[in-house]
């Protein structure tokens, strides 16, 4: 890829947007002075693009022949201004806020901070990308067949809210193989148990990807 294969492409939606050709990226930022793309191949290696254009302080830009799979990231340009807040430092590779997948961890080391940690009035200079996460393009199309929402009325929805391991590690009625999974919180015992109390929606949480602390990573221990 080179900047000249960088379409203009659409600001919405914001994300990256695999059509079946191509990817569209759009990331909001109204400090940015400039957003690349930064792709990384099988290797780790990067290569970055700048967005090429902007609407709304919207960033964006359509790459032919990115599928699912690609990882990537973001590096955003702008000022460096801690005292109002401004904190652009393009040495710090940057997760996709609506990205639909994360690989990776966080190592907790000086370049994960966008100040100088012996200085922190002034901007880091260590390059974050070998210490943070990656963004990842997919395919959110799927074929849900006959299933259709259920469309209770909301004054007869009552909803739920689960954590899938806290919900089935310990029910007995649930196989030890199961607990802690999706396939352990659709068993016939835990949705009997949400139907007996009259549930008919289950909020999960946390689905998402997520960072445990780096004080709690020190001891051994992971963010529940």
């Amino acid at each position: 890829m080179s900047q000249k294969d960088f379409w203009r492409g659409e600001p919405f939606p914001l994300g990256a947007s695999f059509d079946g050709h191509g990817t569209n990226f759009a990331l909001f930022s109204e400090s940015a002075s400039k957003v690349e793309l930064c792709l990384f191949d099988e290797d780790g290696k990067e290569q970055r693009l700048t967005l090429p254009d902007e609407h709304a302080h919207v960033h964006h830009g359509y790459l032919r022949g990115i599928r699912p799979g690609q990882r990537y990231g973001y590096r955003v340009h702008g000022e460096w201004n801690p005292a109002e807040g401004k904190r652009s430092n393009p040495n710090k590779l940057l997760l996709d806020p609506y990205a639909k997948a994360v690989e990776g961890d966080v190592e907790w080391t000086p370049a994960v901070f966008g100040h100088d940690v012996k200085s922190p009035g002034a901007a880091s200079q260590l390059d974050s990308a070998h210490a943070v996460p990656r963004s990842i393009v997919v395919d959110d199309t799927f074929n849900w067949g006959n299933d259709t929402s259920p469309r209770t009325p909301w004054h007869k929805t009552c909803i739920y809210e689960a954590h899938v391991r806290g919900l089935t590690m310990t029910h007995p009625d649930v196989p030890e193989h199961l607990r802690g999974t999706y396939a352990g919180l659709a068993h016939p015992a835990v949705v009997d148990y949400l139907v007996d109390l009259g549930v008919t929606a289950v909020e999960l949480m946390p689905v998402h990807h997520f960072i445990s602390e780096g004080f709690i990573v020190e001891n051994g221990l992971s963010n529940y």
